[in-house]
């Protein structure tokens, strides 16, 4: 048997693996959340009323029934990309229209993103303008909705095709070791977002205005200082006008490290509540979950750009995901393509581990909360957050170990004694 139908073997059983365990998965959730519907649990009796528990249960059973379809799409675009064929009739396509080279890589790329974009458009519609609308959540018009998609668009073309085009001309141009050149430009592509994003790319979509509560930000800047975090400001955005949930965040890095405040949460929440949240997002620097984080995706992304460069120059890893390739030519966006929707089918299966770890961080980060400001306010906020946000407090517990990034409500106010 040759390789390239080991591999087809091999992908094809990891997505259908993938697939029946991801449905398995939602329907428990689905079925767990449906089957506590009628009851609180006894430990939130005396805060959450039965209507905003019953709002919850059905706007998590909402999303999973819909991300069951979604899943199912979303597997049959893959295979009809791979497998079935359509990679390597867009690229036989542009081949002729175009001819070879960087035009046509760039070509490829993009209009694989386009016809993606475009494949998946009627569920982005129905989640934001039928399922977050039927909750309350949506806030967006039809206007907002397509000037946001414009100027992602555009954003993406004017950001993304010059990476592109950087690391396509690296991968033919710097030799066996191109990859490791690759990582490089792409670390530090993503270390240069993360300075610009908060002066200037979160501003094309979204007001931010500072902080002009003086009590609360005296209090916020306390606590700062009380925890020897530096920030070049405080800033409220106006999350209201595209949706009801409510967040807080810190974005940027080194010198342009912002606060920035939903100006939702902060309808919610009173002074206590809100420094207690921020201290929570402070917990995550002081226990250094985002270097912690930073360094994993350096070293996550080494192994991914290492591996890309052994199998782009392997011929089963194009035919045995349905791609004739040309060993003689450049194949670069093609490899690019081909693993970038190869990697996800395989790495489903250790998705709980670094969900498990960034459960473990959200227990720190509350912890070094608690040690700061109030657990009472801590433990009000976030019933106040899961039940604006109508997060179910009866998640089922096998999803929950999958899935998870934040530990269930129960489980977090568990660990929290008030102060």
């Amino acid at each position: 048997m040759s390789y390239s139908i080991i591999f087809t073997t091999v992908f094809a059983v990891a997505l259908v693996a993938g697939l029946l365990v991801k449905f398995w998965l939602a329907s428990r959730q689905v079925r767990h959340v449906a089957l506590h519907r009628g009851t609180v649990p006894p430990a939130f009796a005396q805060t959450i009323t039965i209507a905003a528990h019953q709002k919850a249960a059905d706007y998590t059973i909402a999303k999973g029934r819909f991300g069951l379809v979604e899943m199912a799409w979303s597997a049959a675009l893959l295979l009809g990309w791979t497998l079935l064929g359509g990679l390597d009739v867009l690229n036989r396509l542009l081949l002729t229209w175009i001819g070879g080279g960087m035009v046509q890589q760039l070509a490829l790329l993009a209009a694989f993103a386009a016809i993606g974009g475009l494949l998946e458009l009627p569920f982005t519609l129905w989640q934001t303008f039928r399922l977050e609308e039927r909750f309350g959540f949506n806030k967006m018009t039809w206007k907002l909705w397509l000037a946001d998609m414009l100027k992602s668009t555009l954003l993406g073309a004017a950001i993304g095709l010059p990476i592109a085009a950087l690391i396509l001309w690296l991968m033919g141009a710097a030799g066996q070791l191109w990859w490791l050149w690759a990582w490089g430009a792409w670390m530090g592509f993503n270390l240069l977002l993360m300075l610009i994003y908060p002066t200037f790319i979160a501003p094309l979509f979204n007001k931010f205005k500072p902080l002009d509560d003086p009590t609360l930000k005296a209090r916020v800047t306390a606590l700062m200082n009380r925890c020897g975090f530096a920030a070049k400001g405080l800033f409220v955005m106006d999350g209201s006008t595209r949706s009801a949930h409510a967040n807080a965040y810190f974005t940027g890095f080194g010198a342009s490290k912002r606060v920035v405040f939903y100006d939702t949460l902060l309808r919610q929440l009173n002074a206590g509540e809100v420094e207690a949240v921020l201290a929570h997002e402070l917990g995550h620097f002081k226990h250094r979950h985002i270097v912690k984080r930073l360094v994993a995706m350096f070293a996550l992304s080494l192994a991914g750009f290492a591996l890309l460069g052994w199998v782009s120059t392997q011929a089963w890893f194009y035919t045995g995901l349905g791609v004739q390739p040309n060993m003689a030519a450049p194949n670069s966006a093609l490899a690019l393509l081909l693993f970038m929707l190869a990697v996800p089918v395989f790495g489903f299966f250790v998705a709980p581990l670094p969900a498990r770890l960034s459960r473990k961080h959200e227990f720190e980060a509350d912890a070094y909360a608690v040690a700061q400001t109030s657990g009472a306010d801590l433990s009000a906020a976030l019933l106040k957050l899961y039940q604006d946000n109508a997060s179910t407090l009866t998640p089922d517990p096998v999803y929950v170990s999958f899935y998870y990034s934040h530990p269930p409500a129960s489980e977090r106010l568990a660990r929290m004694t008030p102060a």
